[in-house]
C-alpha cells in the first residue's frame, strides 16, 4: 500500500530548501522507501539543484513536477517566488507507481502526446487505475489530453493534476522528469494501488456579464473570430485594452464562461465551466483557450463574486465530505487557479479560503497535502474526467473501508 508525506517551505537556497522539505516529508523514514516525489517549484528557484539534490536523497523514486505560482501544503499557502512544496510517495514494492513524460505537448497534439504516455503507463502497469497529470500551461487541449488517456484506460479511470504556471505572467512553464527540465512538457504518474480511490471536489466563484459572444470562426482550440471579429482585438476592446496586451495581464479580469451541460449544474454549483487566456497569437489577433472550442460555442465575460467563492467553497467541501464517507484521507492533491491567490485575495482572505478547505477534511491532522497554483485544473466532475479553470480543486485519495 501506498504512504504519502508531504512538506513545504520557503527557503531561499534551493539546495536546502529540497533538503529540508525530503527531511520534513519522511520523518525518519527510510528514503529508499520513496519510490515517487513529486516537486511543485514557484518559478525563481534553481531547478537543476533541487532535482539533483532530490535524487542523491532519494536515489530509488522516480522525481516528477512542475513549476506553479504558489505552493499550498499542511504548512499553508506560499506564494513568494521561492516557494518549494514535496509529495513522497512510499512503498515497500516497485509494482504502485508509473511514470510517463513527452517534452512537447501542444493544442494540435493533446490527444496523441497523451494517449502515448498512457499507453506507456498501460505497458509499464496494467493495474493502473488512478493517472495524475502535470502538463503545460501555456498551450494544451486539455479536453483532448483526456480523451488521449481515457482511449486507453476507459472513462472510469480518475483522472486529477493540473497545469503548471509561472508567477501568473504566462510567459512560460517547467515540467520535471527526473533530471530533466521541460518547458512544453506533461508528465502522468499512473498509481496502482487497489486500496485507493479519489474523492474530488471543485468549485469557482464567478458570474456571466450581459450578453454572450459567439465564436464564429475557430481551429481546435484557436479562437479566430467571436461574433463575426477578430478575436483578440474584440475582446480587448470591450475590456478598454490595447490589443498588444499580453493574455497574462488579463487572467484576473478576462475569464471566459462555457455553459456546462445541464445534468452538471447542481453538482457544480453553477451554470458555467470558466476559461482561461494565456496565449495569443504572433499578429495579436486569435487566441488559444485551454479546450477545443467549436464553431457556436457562446463565451460569456464573467465577474468575482465573493460571496459565491467563500459559501461556495464550503458547500463544496461538504460535498466532499459525504463522498468520503468516513474513509482516511491519506494524501490530498490540491490545484488552484493562480488568479486565486494573491492576485485576488490579501493574505488574511487567503488564509481563510485555505482554513475552510482543509479543517473540515483533515482537522489538525499532519495529512500529507500537496497544492499549487497553476493555469488550469484536472479533476473528475460527477464521475466524469472534466478540466477545469479559475477553479479550487481538491482530489482526496481515500483508503478504501475494507483495507482500512
Amino acid at each position: 500500500m501506498l504512504d504519502f508525506r508531504s512538506a513545504s517551505n520557503g527557503i531561499v537556497n534551493s539546495r536546502k530548501a529540497i533538503e529540508e522539505c525530503i527531511e520534513k516529508a519522511l520523518a525518519g523514514e527510510d528514503p529508499k522507501r520513496c519510490r515517487l516525489l513529486l516537486i511543485h517549484s514557484s518559478i525563481a528557484h534553481d531547478f537543476q539543484q533541487i532535482l539533483s539534490r532530490a535524487a542523491e536523497l532519494c536515489s530509488n523514486a522516480v522525481l516528477a513536477g512542475c513549476t506553479c505560482a504558489g505552493v499550498i501544503g499542511v504548512e499553508g499557502a506560499n506564494e513568494s517566488m521561492k516557494a518549494l512544496g514535496v509529495m513522497a510517495v512510499l512503498s515497500d514494492t516497485t509494482d504502485e507507481i508509473a511514470v510517463a513524460y513527452c517534452d512537447n505537448i501542444r493544442g494540435e497534439n493533446s490527444y496523441e502526446a497523451s494517449r502515448a504516455m498512457a499507453l506507456e503507463l498501460k505497458a509499464m502497469n496494467p493495474r493502473v487505475s488512478l493517472i495524475h497529470v502535470l502538463a503545460s500551461g501555456i498551450d494544451i487541449a486539455a479536453d483532448r489530453a483526456i480523451e488521449g488517456i481515457e482511449s486507453v484506460f476507459g472513462p472510469q479511470a480518475a483522472i486529477f493534476g493540473g497545469t503548471s504556471s509561472d508567477n501568473m505572467k504566462a510567459f512560460t512553464s517547467f515540467q520535471f522528469y527526473n533530471q530533466k527540465i521541460l518547458e512544453r512538457g506533461a508528465v502522468l504518474v499512473g498509481y496502482a494501488d487497489p486500496t485507493l480511490s479519489v474523492c474530488s471536489g471543485v468549485h469557482h466563484g464567478n458570474t456571466p456579464i450581459g450578453i454572450p459572444f459567439v465564436v464564429t470562426k475557430s481551429e481546435k482550440n484557436r479562437v479566430i473570430e467571436i461574433d463575426g471579429r477578430p478575436a483578440w482585438p474584440y475582446l480587448m476592446q470591450i475590456l478598454g485594452l490595447p490589443v498588444t496586451t499580453h493574455p497574462g495581464q488579463t487572467i484576473p479580469i478576462a475569464g471566459l464562461a462555457e455553459l456546462l451541460p445541464d445534468d452538471l449544474h447542481e453538482v457544480y454549483d453553477n451554470q458555467h465551466v470558466l476559461r482561461v487566456i494565456v496565449k495569443v497569437d504572433d499578429e495579436n489577433k486569435s487566441f488559444y483557450m485551454p479546450v477545443d472550442c467549436p464553431v457556436g460555442t457562446r463565451l460569456w465575460l464573467t465577474k468575482r463574486d465573493e460571496q459565491l467563492i467563500f459559501e461556495g467553497l464550503t458547500r463544496m467541501i461538504g460535498r466532499l465530505n459525504r463522498q468520503i464517507d468516513g474513509r482516511e484521507i491519506v494524501g490530498v492533491f490540491h490545484t488552484d487557479c493562480g488568479a486565486r491567490g494573491r492576485t485576488l485575495f490579501n493574505k488574511i482572505l487567503k488564509e481563510e479560503i485555505i482554513h475552510l478547505m482543509q479543517y473540515p477534511l483533515i482537522g489538525d491532522k499532519n495529512t500529507a497535502w500537496l497544492g499549487m497554483y497553476g493555469f488550469g485544473e484536472f479533476t473528475p466532475l460527477n464521475g466524469r474526467n472534466f478540466f477545469h479553470n479559475y477553479t479550487t480543486c481538491i482530489c482526496a485519495l481515500c483508503r478504501n473501508k475494507q483495507h482500512g
